[in-house]
């Protein structure tokens, strides 16, 4: 018997008696729900303030993005892959970028290998702003969000000084990137720098020890490493879960084997329990921290170069096909690619993170109440472009 469904009958069990019998009431939460982080609509079915069963809706932003591209040439898929989790778009090119140049043997310049790693963990601090910010704001607390929106403009102001845009960037490109950084552009990077670990510890004071805070997150939507490998479940979600994996570690990619740093897991701390709300959002507080090392060590690898390598004007990969994935902000980014030697695609398939994360709401939700379903779908940091596609 599946789980939502045991959850239903044990709750029927419990309401049943003389004198009262009760049914659950259906209701819809989103597809326009601020709690739902995009439009997903979740079919709950309630006792009173109880979710019996929860059922995830998706393909409200389906744009066959897999179908374009196997009509649009290696280079043209660039800005269809950054609209997939738009709030991590260099992520995404980047791992995309990399299939092809796998499966092409381009040698990506050293430079341009240094500031991917620069921009990706950038992207990697914005992208876990939003997350806390925004699981903030679920919570009924605002100025976090305010404070986190401060600090992310700063580093979009930064994309859009280098790639010319604020959200959707093509900036990595087949070979490398499209623009190089100038001495003014590390300057301010090591100023934000400076200044944002100040702010990790406002954070810190300001929501992560806040006792209404913790009361909310701790010991909710537990999940153990089993229930993680059984669902699929990576990045901060099977790390909060206490298990320490990390593509950027187990099987390092651009110039990652050559930095240091840490792969924070759930530890329980603050009378949480591991793989709860809580340690999958300290998990996301730890690797910004974990980030600023990351970039401070690549500027100073930061040597004179060329920022892309020698790639054809017309891209043809040969015949063959590649899985390619990568460590991005929501977890493992797989790009699967078939060639029939032209120069589209015969067949791109995208493993999405967020999609594998969606899926477990069925389990995770049984049991809960309707304000502690909220503060879950927050924890697992779910982007709707990635999962529709």
């Amino acid at each position: 018997m599946q789980t939502w469904d045991m959850g239903i009958k044990e709750l029927q069990d419990e309401t049943q008696d003389e004198s009262m019998n009760t049914e659950l009431l259906t209701v819809n939460m989103g597809p326009q729900h601020p709690a739902t982080h995009g439009v997903l609509r979740v079919e709950i079915k309630t006792d009173s303030e109880i979710v019996a069963q929860a059922i995830p809706h998706i393909g409200y932003l389906h744009r066959c993005m897999e179908k374009h591209c196997e009509s649009i040439d290696y280079r043209g898929i660039i800005p269809f892959v950054d609209r997939m989790d738009y709030l991590a778009a260099m992520n995404q090119e980047l791992v995309y970028s990399m299939a092809v140049e796998k499966m092409l043997g381009t040698e990506v310049p050293r430079r341009a290998q240094v500031i991917r790693m620069i921009v990706s963990e950038l992207q990697r601090i914005a992208s876990h702003l939003m997350a806390f910010g925004t699981y903030a704001l679920d919570l009924g607390a605002f100025s976090p969000f305010l404070y986190a929106f401060d600090e992310r403009e700063k580093i979009l102001r930064f994309f859009e000084e280098i790639s010319g845009a604020r959200l959707l960037y093509n900036y990595f490109w087949i070979g490398g990137v499209w623009n190089d950084m100038t001495n003014a552009h590390v300057s301010y990077i090591k100023d934000f720098l400076d200044n944002f670990e100040g702010e990790l510890e406002k954070y810190d004071t300001l929501v992560s020890s806040n006792k209404i805070f913790l009361e909310r997150v701790n010991n909710v939507g537990v999940l153990s490493v089993e229930d993680c490998f059984n669902y699929g479940a990576t990045g901060p979600v099977l790390r909060g879960s206490g298990y320490k994996w990390d593509l950027r570690k187990v099987e390092p990619y651009l110039l990652y084997d050559e930095v240091k740093f840490d792969v924070p897991v759930g530890t329980g701390e603050r009378g949480s329990t591991i793989g709860d709300c809580y340690n999958r959002y300290i998990v996301r507080m730890k690797e910004m921290e974990e980030s600023v090392k990351i970039i401070r060590q690549c500027l100073d690898m930061l040597e004179p170069g060329p920022v892309i390598g020698k790639v054809s004007k017309v891209i043809k990969l040969p015949k063959g096909e590649i899985f390619y994935r990568q460590e991005c902000p929501r977890g493992e980014l797989g790009i699967h690619i078939v060639s029939t030697g032209e120069k589209t695609p015969y067949r791109v398939k995208v493993k999405s993170p967020c999609f594998t994360h969606v899926s477990m709401l069925p389990f995770m939700a049984p049991g809960q109440m309707v304000a502690d379903f909220v503060a879950t779908i927050g924890s697992i940091d779910i982007v709707l472009g990635e999962v529709d596609r």
